[in-house]
């Protein structure tokens, strides 16, 4: 049978697709063909696709919203797995399963006294957008996660990067991931062993895929914490140009500096490659302004980079995961 019979066998012809455009996939709306786009809907069949793919030696990548991401034009040689998105995005852990949390918080972070009265603990799906997170997160009257309400990803994707904004980041409530690396096995990882950094962590350079996340809120006043989301969000609205597609920030943070302002202080505000554009509003992003190609994006992300350097002395570093091939 071939490989394309054996995805078949593992979900069925609906959630196969072939040669699919992954700018259908990807909030900055750019991105050629996939060879097959592939749509699990538990972790026993996550499991199948990986051990498949692993036997046949066939290259996996794995997209939740498609943000902070940038597809090549000639998109990807291999299998793009879709995460699912979740019935039950944030779940309360259950009392009866609460010592034994308690312990593996002990044992493995060192964190005293995170089961008592003071705290919540929560599990988020990988597949949950992190708006949706927030939302229900703020609804349960917890505070600690109003930052992530308008970042444009998912939960997964948000533990790989370290996901912050606004002075928050996941690493400030997470308490430990489940992980399935290639073999198809589940691993738990602590807080400590995910070596969470900005915009980094120990699941980026491996082929581990997130699976959900333990998080530990305080109790807060729920109007207040849907309050500040919505002044974020009017925040976000006003300051970033979210009226087009994006990949969202499209530099790290260099270390003293602020990447948009240096970009904006090197004239580069409305600079061009075919239609992909440094955003007049927001100069950390870089916009789809109509029909632009991944590597008009590329060309303009060199160029910026070039320029800065040139002006500042300051390397840019790209914050926008590139997937596929592009020019030298």
């Amino acid at each position: 049978m071939d490989f394309y019979g054996e995805l078949l066998n593992i979900v069925g012809k609906e959630r196969v697709l072939r040669d699919e455009p992954l700018r259908l996939y990807t909030t900055l709306k750019i991105g050629g063909p996939a060879d097959f786009v592939v749509k699990p809907e538990s972790e026993d069949e996550l499991s199948e696709i990986l051990c498949l793919c692993k036997r046949t030696g066939t290259p996996h990548f794995i997209i939740g919203n498609g943000s902070n991401l940038l597809v090549s034009d000639t998109g990807y040689r291999g299998v793009v797995i879709k995460l699912w998105k979740p019935v039950e995005a944030v779940c309360l852990l259950q009392e009866d399963s609460m010592p034994e949390c308690c312990a593996y918080l002990d044992d493995r972070t060192g964190t005293e006294n995170l089961c008592d009265d003071r705290y919540t603990v929560v599990r988020v799906a990988a597949g949950t957008m992190l708006s949706r997170a927030a939302m229900a997160i703020a609804n349960m009257g917890l505070q600690g996660f109003a930052f992530a309400a308008g970042i444009p990803g998912t939960l997964g994707g948000a533990v790989v990067m370290n996901a912050g904004a606004y002075g928050g980041e996941i690493k400030d409530c997470i308490v430990s991931a489940r992980v399935m690396d290639g073999n198809g096995s589940v691993i738990e990882l602590s807080k400590d062993e995910l070596k969470l950094g900005y915009r980094t962590s120990v699941v980026q350079g491996t082929d581990w895929i997130v699976l959900d996340a333990i998080f530990a809120f305080t109790k807060g006043n729920k109007e207040e914490i849907l309050s500040e989301i919505e002044e974020l969000n009017q925040r976000r609205r006003e300051k970033q140009p979210l009226e087009y597609p994006s990949a969202g920030s499209t530099f790290k943070r260099p270390e003293g500096y602020f990447a948009g302002k240096l970009i904006m202080d090197a004239g580069l505000a409305g600079y061009r490659v075919g239609e992909a554009e440094v955003s007049r509003k927001h100069c950390g992003f870089v916009i789809n302004s109509g029909n632009a190609t991944a590597t008009d994006f590329y060309r303009l992300m060199q160029d910026v980079t070039e320029k800065v350097k040139e002006q500042f002395g300051v390397t840019l570093e790209p914050e926008v995961r590139m997937l596929g091939e592009f020019p030298a």
